[in-house]
């Protein structure tokens, strides 16, 4: 009767993988995908990344007139341009992560059935991916605000940075949640479409929040405060707009408490995102 040795023992399971730790452990491969899938973003284009920078300052040219003198919000609102802007490049990353990732299984199909790799890697590089096409937008709304005068203080980089934790975790459960329903279930996709279109109006970038305080109950706006976004947006605010010392600029109540709920709630979200993922990740290949 022959024995097992103890190097025989510690092999794994085929196909058996540590979720999201996996991932991380091939980051080479990761980093492969999300520099493959930023190329082609801009192969075959003559500006190429000069597009990442043109957009949004387009952006910013049609928001100041159209919105701030057509509308006169500008009037209304110190920096109403920079305050929209920023806003939009916080809803912007986290439409873009959510909406790849959910596409992000089925639109790699044809490897997911060739050969194994975490299938975690695909939701999370694109969210990795909405991050990069970010970073210019970030950089020309703080360029922007640099010309206004714009001085933050450590407090409000960190306000910034929190900002981006939040949405990179949230869009990364979501994109993991909706991307495993949407491989047997297409009309997650749809779903998903609905709550993109909806976030930039669930969320104060198109208005102040006080116009939300001063129009609904007290326990509705304690709901409006508890949608992760809200405080991922108001912290962008807080770190791009408030150190411009716009005259009619006010705290979210509670921003500090109901910026750690959001953390804690994306965190929430990604957990209950990859259990969902590992729970039907066996019939990937097959309804694909």
């Amino acid at each position: 009767m022959s024995r097992v040795s103890p190097e025989s023992s510690a092999l794994e399971q085929p196909g058996r993988n540590l979720g999201l730790l996996d991932v991380f452990h091939r980051r080479y491969l990761l980093s492969l995908i999300v520099r493959k899938e930023v190329q082609i973003r801009y192969r075959g284009s003559v500006l190429g990344w000069m597009w990442s920078y043109v957009k949004p300052l387009v952006q910013f040219a049609v928001f100041y007139v159209a919105i701030g003198v057509f509308l006169g919000m500008n009037s209304r609102v110190d920096f109403f341009p920079i305050y929209l802007l920023a806003g939009i490049t916080v809803v912007t990353f986290f439409n873009e992560a959510f909406s790849n990732g959910t596409r992000s299984l089925v639109d790699n199909a044809a490897l997911i059935k060739k050969i194994y790799l975490p299938r975690e890697m695909f939701p999370v590089a694109s969210m990795l991916i909405a991050a990069v096409n970010t970073i210019p937008q970030i950089i020309v709304v703080i360029v922007i605000a640099l010309f206004f005068g714009w001085v933050p203080s450590l407090v409000q980089v960190g306000a910034i940075l929190l900002a981006l934790l939040i949405v990179s975790v949230l869009a990364t459960g979501l994109g993991l949640l909706f991307g495993a329903i949407n491989v047997t279930f297409r009309d997650a996709q749809s779903f998903v479409e609905i709550i993109v279109m909806m976030a930039v109006w669930a969320s104060p970038v198109m208005y102040q929040w006080e116009m939300v305080a001063g129009a609904v109950p007290d326990w509705l706006f304690v709901l409006y405060r508890l949608n992760p976004l809200t405080p991922a947006v108001e912290l962008f605010h807080y770190g791009i707009w408030f150190p411009l010392d716009p005259g009619d600029a006010q705290l979210l109540p509670d921003l500090a408490l109901f910026s750690v709920i959001a953390l804690l709630l994306s965190l929430v979200l990604l957990v209950i995102g990859q259990s969902v993922f590992r729970r039907l990740e066996g019939r990937f290949a097959q309804d694909l």
